[in-house]
């Protein structure tokens, strides 16, 4: 029985603390109705609010979880409260897990008559699945690839009117959500699918196929793309996604001077009749890779100008993104390289390096080239994986110099190699690093373990980062740390202004109050209930009646039990007539 490799201290990490909290609650109460491991995939039930469980799915790998997927409504900062509670379950009770078999090991037992009744059955009970079949089967019966100077690749083997009906479809579906009055994008994932098939055919070596996939998918949506129009469908995101992918195929077919000249026309008229831009598409068919200029920079010959001969587009870096992918799938590295370095793409040409074992080359290269965190954190990373450790933190730590938007991914990334190679000093600067831009109660506690005897002056440092912390979705982190250390009048102003989402948040905040302050608790409590009955919200009573216990707590604490009792007279004298209100109060015994 193998489980991924993973610590109580990573879940935390990945879930802000109220998603921790919460999840760790499920888990002690039970929630985790049903849990099972198929290879390396967990699919566990966790009970929540709705009637019926959420779904949670892990898939994971020798270093650790690979994914986790809840269809729950979350969507917040890190991890729900499921996905940390079925985490939980097998860092904590992994006996428990029932172990089952994965597909493969099923299919394995069944011959081949028992396979096809099966798959009929299913059909049978989902009938939605004949048409994922017929679209597969189709993929997989095509003909083996043939080398593209052959008559026989440039044959169509996919069903093109399929993929017409396809799109025609996915309008018509998009309609009627329109007009049953939702408001997101109902189209672009269903689109891209389509265009991630033609993709998948071309990186199979069938451009043909792949080609008549995009023309069906762009045609059509030409074509009809009025009908969702009028709704206020807009169509960047897909005809962006189909200017990557037109490119790509184009630059991976080797088309005949006609065929050019026909997909040039084609594509001018589409962009024309769908109001979009295939600038970068045409570009790629007039390059192709006989550009002059281009055959300079795979020859190694690298100017300013890069492959660009003209003024250099907006587009360039997308293209040479485009190229250096096919470069990479040919195994042409020392082409790779140069069309790389013309292109100013650092980060792919660092990287590269190291993956081809050049690692004093990248490392020097980049104290010279490299310009941001992100090449940073790449270059890192890769000659980690090169097991050149050491020159890896070297990189880390350089990216906290250079700008960039992912400096807490590097501190937490570079603390824990910085660990693993026994270095604490560059362990502790890391996760300091990580906690400047993003504050975590769980970074905390592990920079005070990391600074021993220096910790008070560095926690004076840290407690200057939360106290200008403004970031939304840190509250929760600044009440963790300001609770932690005794500072209860910073956390009452954290909270004193939030709204009801952080009502958690704001009732811890209170049960640490009560002693001391509780004038404070008894007002911002009266306030959010009074607020919520003046409105006559019936299904909100239920948070009213928590906010005045709340309120009563702190009168009581404070000894004023009389001051609460004449509170309580003037809510019934004012709300008398709500009567499930009334029927609440005095159910809860609120005397």
């Amino acid at each position: 029985m193998s489980f991924p490799n993973i610590s109580e201290f990573t879940v935390r990490r990945y879930a802000n603390s109220k998603s921790f909290q919460r999840g760790e609650a499920y888990f002690a109460s039970g929630a985790v109705t049903k849990i099972t491991q198929r290879g390396q995939q967990i699919q566990a039930e966790v009970e929540g609010n709705q009637g019926q469980p959420y779904h949670v799915c892990l898939n994971f790998h020798d270093q650790g979880i690979a994914s986790a997927n809840c269809d729950c409504a979350y969507s917040f900062d890190g991890w729900c409260k499921h996905i940390v509670a079925t985490i939980l379950v097998f860092t904590r009770q992994p006996d428990i897990i029932e172990q089952r078999p994965t597909l493969e090991q099923l299919l394995n037992r069944l011959d081949h008559l028992q396979t096809q009744r099966l798959v009929q059955e299913l059909v049978a009970e989902q009938p939605q699945l004949i048409d994922i079949i017929d679209q597969h089967v189709s993929w997989m019966t095509n003909p083996a690839p043939k080398p593209l100077s052959t008559q026989s690749e440039r044959q169509i083997t996919v069903n093109v009117a399929g993929f017409r009906r396809d799109v025609q479809q996915i309008l018509r579906d998009a309609v009627d959500y329109f007009e049953e009055g939702y408001e997101e994008d109902p189209l672009t994932e269903e689109l891209f699918s389509l265009v991630q098939a033609a993709l998948e055919f071309n990186e199979r070596g069938e451009s043909y196929n792949a080609i008549a996939i995009l023309e069906a998918i762009t045609s059509t949506c030409a074509e009809n793309w009025d009908e969702v129009l009028e709704y206020g469908a807009d169509n960047d995101e897909i005809s962006w996604e189909l200017n990557l992918v037109w490119s790509e195929v184009i630059l991976c077919a080797e088309l005949t001077p006609e065929e050019k000249v026909d997909l040039q026309v084609n594509l001018e008229v589409w962009q024309d009749e769908w109001h979009t831009d295939f600038a970068m598409a045409l570009e790629a068919l007039r390059q192709g890779w006989n550009d002059t200029q281009l055959l300079l920079v795979l020859q190694g010959n690298i100017t300013e100008k890069g492959v660009w001969a003209q003024e250099i587009p907006e587009y360039a870096d997308d293209l040479a993104i485009i190229r250096l992918k096919i470069l990479e799938r040919q195994q042409r590295y020392p082409e790779y390289l140069y069309v790389a370095q013309a292109e100013g793409q650092t980060e792919a040409y660092l990287t590269m390096l190291a993956r081809l074992g050049r690692i004093e080359e990248a490392v020097a290269t980049a104290q010279t080239e490299m310009s941001s965190q992100e090449e940073a954190f790449a270059l890192a990373k890769t000659l980690a994986q090169q097991g050149s450790l050491s020159q890896a933190l070297e990189i880390a730590a350089a990216g906290f110099e250079l700008w960039g938007n992912c400096q807490y991914e590097l501190g937490i990334w570079t603390s824990d190699l910085a660990l693993e190679l026994g270095n604490r000093e560059a362990a502790l600067l890391a996760l300091t690093a990580a906690f400047e831009v993003k504050p975590q109660f769980v970074d905390y506690q592990k920079i005070a373990e990391l600074a021993g005897e220096d910790w008070e002056i560095i926690k004076l440092d840290l407690l200057r980062i939360i106290y200008t912390c403004e970031d939304w979705g840190r509250e929760s982190a600044k009440v963790d740390i300001f609770l932690h250390e005794g500072l209860i009048d910073d956390a009452i102003a954290t909270v004193s202004e939030l709204t009801h989402h952080h009502a958690p948040l704001i009732h811890r905040v209170m049960e640490a109050a009560i002693n001391h302050n509780p004038d404070w608790v008894i007002a911002n409590a009266s306030r959010r209930a009074e607020r919520i009955m003046n409105a006559g919200k019936a299904e909100y009573y239920g948070e009213a009646i928590a906010w005045l216990k709340q309120a009563r707590a702190a009168y009581i604490a404070s000894g004023r039990q009389a001051d609460w009792t004449r509170y309580r007279e003037l809510l019934i004298a004012i709300h008398g007539r709500k009567r499930k209100f009334m029927g609440m109060l005095e159910q809860e015994g609120m005397d």
